[in-house]
């Protein structure tokens, strides 16, 4: 630290929980004066071997003045961070700039109990945001040659290494941009880290249950008796202070009485005994948490701040958190079956994982897919999802084998552009269907950060929609779409063979095709069952069969009528029937029966369906058909899954790096602009920032110049070269013809003298007195394009077609990045206003490719940058030639912390 500079205050905003590679939390933090002795007390611990590895020489003790060094910095070119599990350092990370550079040598030092769990590339991703904060740009680090260990650190950052040998070390140097390729690197780790965390808990070989009463209505007792009638394969122990035994197995007074390790911990006590539990199952080396317990979030401040104790006490100690107030963990997996839940009964093996924010949500999720014979993979009840979230789930279901599509209910997103980016991944391999409240999006659930979106109408909707998510209004529509993935594979396309035993229902099924984006290609009848020869089901079974050997069908629809007269038990053997014949189908078949009114048939459930035996393949579908109640909700259902096969057989495309771009000084530019702002408030760019910004992405704005007089406005004209447009600076004026905002083709001085004076006289009822001369542009469609930094969200890109599509319709598109080239060519044809695009009515069609281009640039800059807060260009120009940007306002503010930043970190809301 130079003489001149204090040390800056304490970063908090830098503090993290973390997963490490063996699924185990720690907390990473900046280092502190006070953490000498921990950092003696760690050295004192290691080989001598690591010891010269680290300083290239052997100390037996750390000095007074080492110390003193490594633990005092400035939190800016000096910074340093530790890891720490249970008050102990595990790891510490480190870098020094170089005075007066760009450049930093950084320098890591892992305990030998910590090795090979990954921390030091954790401590490295971390020391490049902070770097970058700053305005460091490269990385150094001397490395002795047989210090494989933090070599492979460095190769396998995602950074761009250069090593080289000198003078018996090997000189490392690398930038520290975030890459595509380093973000990959990163989002690979974190996958990898937060599925094993949650399979941890899943799957335990041990579970304790705390509060395991014998009064058999209480919630640890139904816990207990659930897991232990479920036929769980691991050990079980009850802890209950004041009885010996429970449910006819021994009771511990406290969990340090159990004597061996506790993988999970099953918290079932009052809110005031839960940090004690804790404290107990951190002493034994729990993995994770249960907490079935409530009376947190939703208990006002004193709650809340229980759940925030609670969680990062956890964490500190290396335990994940499922709830407060989860309705439990259910995992069907012969080899572990788990129901630690209030549910009675374990759930029926299937291909589908569930995952549940609301715990009185879980319950009724959990009742409606045993009442429709849905199988389950896992199933899991987050509550107040204070630590385990939707988002931990699906890096869990994405590995799961024995899960083959997923259903997730959510009140709150929490992380939405993690939850954007996991869930585009996920659906590229296994149907994810999701069911949100009205305002999920919008606001956080109790007990987390007070944050709400300022995101445009529809900016959620867009967000799924690019994630290929089946959205669902409630979670029976869920149910619905999870019945038919559950047993069938996905259509192979839109055409669809009908069975059908009327004519009546053949238009009306028909009719529900073409509303769901089906064609229905042929119909296949029963004949007429009072003079037919076969009965019922056999006529059936026969047209099923030839309806599914269709060489053109993708997909069978059977609607039939069985009468009034119908036998108690004729529509369970005919669901026994259908489910035989089409076992092992290539297209999904879909049944609706109109007219049973059997008391012992549900026309809403998978027929003849059961719990996948325990020797099937795991992922495996369950052998039956899904019944629906009537023909609209089978094609309804059949449509939206040919939609879902339509995206995921798009291309995901490549990440986005334009040439001709400039980070470096991009970021200059706007945090010197930024530093202009008090607290919250945005500055406007001046015209000439906007123009160097936007320079730095390969961005340019036709040239304008304000004037006052006429002459000004003729002086400009002729320096920019007529002929030239006169616009009016306001922004909502500035492209309308019909009031007035604009004149264009001004060819000579005295026209543009007599455009002035009669455009003042037009636009004094407005109040609008400024106005600009501009080159003109070639004509074409005028566009929007705008960008924003939302609290939720992240950064939002917006883009819509000029004029009432956008001002009175609303007709929007937007994405959340980093995007790929394929989202961005999707984006610019997904308004309904895009038509105008393309080449119609003898218009030829605009130059896509230049548009594309375009709206990337703005979309690689707002990943970039989380000062710009607001960028609008209003409007931009697309013609055969090219795009032109007619006006551009950017506003900066301070930096937000992103919901999802560079650094792997879980939710510190």
């Amino acid at each position: 630290m130079g003489d001149t500079e204090s040390v800056r205050g304490y970063p908090s905003h830098w503090e993290a929980d973390v997963v490490l590679r063996d699924g185990a939390t720690a907390r990473l933090r900046p280092i502190t004066p006070d953490d000498a002795a921990g950092l003696q007390d760690m050295h004192a611990h290691q080989s001598e071997a690591s010891i010269y590895l680290r300083y290239f020489t052997y100390k037996s003790e750390l000095s007074r003045k080492d110390l003193e060094r490594f633990t005092t910095v400035d939190h800016r070119d000096r910074v340093a961070f530790v890891i720490t599990r249970g008050g102990q350092i595990l790891g510490i990370g480190r870098y020094d700039r170089f005075p007066g550079t760009d450049a930093a040598e950084v320098a890591f030092n892992i305990s030998d109990a910590a090795q090979g769990r990954g921390l030091g590339s954790i401590l490295m991703e971390h020391l490049a945001v902070a770097a970058r904060e700053f305005g460091i740009r490269r990385f150094t680090a001397e490395v002795l040659p047989e210090n494989r260990k933090m070599l492979s650190v460095f190769q396998e950052s995602g950074f761009e290494v250069a090593r080289h040998f000198e003078d018996g070390v090997v000189a490392v140097e690398f930038p520290i941009n975030p890459t595509a390729r380093w973000r990959a690197v990163v989002e690979s780790r974190e996958h990898r880290a937060e599925a094993r965390s949650l399979a941890e808990l899943v799957a335990p070989e041990s579970v304790a249950v705390v509060g395991a009463s014998r009064d058999p209505q209480s919630v640890g007792s139904i816990v207990l008796r659930h897991i232990l009638e479920a036929g769980y394969t691991g050990t079980v122990h009850a802890v209950n202070h004041a009885a010996e035994q429970v449910q006819g197995i021994e009771a511990h007074a406290a969990l340090a009485d159990v004597g061996e390790p506790v993988e999970l911990v099953v918290v079932a006590v009052p809110a005031d005994a839960v940090d004690d539990v804790v404290a107990d199952a951190a002493a034994i080396g729990a993995k994770g948490l249960l907490v079935l317990t409530s009376g947190y979030a939703d208990a006002g401040a004193a709650g809340l701040e229980a759940q925030r104790r609670l969680v990062s006490r956890a964490r500190a100690e290396g335990m994940r958190v499922i709830g407060p107030a989860s309705a439990g963990l259910v995992c069907t997996d012969p080899a572990v079956r788990l129901n630690a839940s209030p549910s009675p009964g374990l759930a029926s093996r299937g291909p589908v994982g569930l995952f549940s924010q609301s715990g009185a949500v879980g319950a009724m999720v959990s009742a409606g897919v045993k009442r429709r014979g849905i199988g389950v993979s896992t199933s899991l009840s987050a509550g107040n999802r204070a630590d385990v979230s939707g988002n931990d789930a699906m890096q869990f279901f994405e590995d799961d084998p024995h899960t083959a599509a997923v259903g997730v209910y959510l009140e709150s997103f929490g992380n939405p552009r993690k939850f954007s980016r996991i869930a585009r991944r996920l659906s590229r391999t296994k149907p994810v269907v999701v069911v949100r409240s009205d305002v999920t999006g919008r606001f956080l659930p109790p007990g987390h950060e007070t944050r709400t979106t300022q995101a445009p109408a529809g900016a959620v909707d867009s967000m799924l929609d690019q994630t290929g998510v089946l959205e669902a209004s409630t979670h029976d529509d869920m149910l619905d779409v999870l019945m038919a993935v559950a047993s069938q594979p996905l259509p192979t396309g839109r055409r669809v063979v009908l069975v059908a035993d009327s004519l009546a229902l053949d238009r009306l099924t028909r009719d529900a095709a073409a509303e769901a984006g089906l064609d229905v290609i042929e119909t296949l009848g029963l004949g007429d069952r009072e003079n037919g020869i076969a009965p019922l089901e056999e006529q059936l079974v026969a047209s099923v069969r030839a309806a599914v050997a269709h060489p053109e069908a993708d997909a069978v629809v059977v609607v039939g009528r069985l009468g009034l007269h119908q036998g108690e038990d004729e529509p369970e053997e005919l669901a026994r029937a259908l489910a035989e014949m089409t076992a092992g189908a290539a297209v999904p078949v879909a049944v609706c029966l109109t007219d049973v009114v059997s008391p012992r048939y549900s026309a809403a459930t998978l027929g003849a369906s059961g719990p996948l035996p325990d020797d099937a393949e795991p992922g495996s579908l369950q052998a039956g058909v899904p019944f629906y109640p009537s023909p609209q909700k089978a094609m309804a259902v059949l449509g939206r899954l040919a939609d879902y096969v339509d995206w995921r057989r798009e291309e995901a495309g490549e990440p986005l790096e334009p040439a001709g771009t400039d980070l470096h000084a991009a970021e200059s530019l706007v945090e010197a602009a930024a530093a202009r702002a008090a607290g919250t408030e945005l500055v406007r760019l001046t015209p000439e920032e906007t123009q160097e910004l936007l320079g730095h992405y390969g961005i340019d704005v036709l040239p304008s110049v304000r004037f006052s007089t006429a002459e000004e406005a003729v002086a400009a004209a002729e320096e920019l070269g007529f002929p030239v447009a006169v616009k009016a600076v306001d922004p909502h004026l500035r492209h309308r013809l019909d009031l007035g905002g604009v004149r264009l083709n001004v060819v000579d001085a005295d026209s543009l003298r007599r455009n002035v004076q009669q455009m003042r006289r037009v636009l004094e009822p407005f109040g609008v007195t400024e106005l600009e001369v501009q080159s003109m542009a070639p004509a074409g469609q005028a566009c929007m394009v705008t960008a924003l930094e939302d609290p939720l969200l992240g950064p939002v890109v917006s883009f819509g077609i000029a004029g009432d599509a956008t001002d009175l319709l609303g007709d929007w598109v937007h994405r959340v990045p980093p995007l790929t080239d394929r989202d961005v060519a999707r984006m610019v044809r997904a308004p309904r206003a895009a038509a105008k695009l393309e080449a119609t009515g003898g218009v030829p069609a605009v130059d896509l490719a230049a548009l594309e281009d375009l709206v990337g640039r703005v979309s690689v800059l707002k990943d970039d940058l989380p000062q710009v807060a607001r960028l609008r260009f209003a409007p931009v120009l697309a013609s055969p030639e090219g795009v032109t940007v007619l006006q551009a306002e950017v506003d900066v503010a301070n930096a937000t912390r992103r919901t999802d930043s560079a650094r792997r970190a879980l939710r510190g809301d």
